[in-house]
């Protein structure tokens, strides 16, 4: 009995340290999708190139993530509602690194924004929306640290708004289009950036997900309400 009790409390252990971890790397991705978004509006190059730097700190923290991660199940061989647990922390591990990438993908059209033709009033409505996936995240990861169901609903909830947003920025990019040809580079590059931010949103909605998944066992099984329906791509690179 006591030999149990010393395997459960270092498990408890073990577990603690890697929520930690996702607990950094969510506030490392929060702050690049903070980062990428001044830069835009502040057109400040060297933030951007800070955010494009920063991507590489969080593929690093993911990496140290899965392999805390897989040590844990190799060593305690977690069965039930604790194999669930670690399980999860592999799919929120890669939902944060891909939503560092889109973070680090807007940072780098920024970059060439800033030497093209200015789309009056073209950044405020994307500040607002990238807003939203960054408290949409924010309460995505509290969830996962108080193991609240609720809020995960309410987060995947939020989702449908950015989709939204996302319609309503569509819009507006074509009609800057319209009206002035020289618009036509920038807009296009401020609409995978709205475009990013929109995948942001899915990627966080599926974050909400695992942690209604952990606390209750099961996935949502309604179909989540997806409001974006103008384009299948995901934004694109410029790499």
């Amino acid at each position: 009995m006591i030999q149990s009790h010393h395997i459960v409390t270092a498990f408890d252990r073990d577990l603690e340290a890697i929520q930690a971890m996702i607990m950094k790397m969510g506030g490392q991705v929060e702050d690049a999708i903070g980062k990428a978004t001044t830069a835009l509006m502040e057109g400040d190059s060297d933030l951007a190139e800070a955010v494009r730097a920063g991507d590489k700190r969080i593929d690093r923290m993911e990496e140290e993530v899965n392999e805390e991660a897989a040590r844990v199940i190799a060593l305690r061989q977690p069965i039930a509602t604790d194999l669930r647990t670690v399980l999860t922390v592999f799919r929120i591990s890669a939902a944060l690194e891909r939503i560092g990438d889109y973070a680090k993908n807007m940072a780098k059209r920024t970059e060439i924004l800033m030497e093209l033709h200015p789309v009056d009033g073209g950044t405020a409505s994307l500040r607002r929306m990238s807003k939203a996936v960054q408290l949409m995240l924010n309460d995505a990861l509290d969830a996962y640290i108080q193991r609240d169901a609720d809020l995960a609903y309410d987060v995947r909830a939020r989702d449908e708004e950015v989709d939204q947003m996302y319609n309503g920025l569509f819009r507006e990019y074509l009609t800057h289009m319209m009206e002035d040809p020289r618009n036509i580079t920038a807009c296009m590059h401020l609409h995978f950036m709205a475009k990013n931010i929109e995948r942001m949103g899915d990627l966080v909605t599926g974050i909400a997900e695992q942690v209604i998944y952990l606390v209750t066992g099961e996935l949502p099984d309604d179909d989540r309400v997806k409001a974006d329906v103008t384009s299948t791509s995901d934004g694109g690179t410029v790499d």
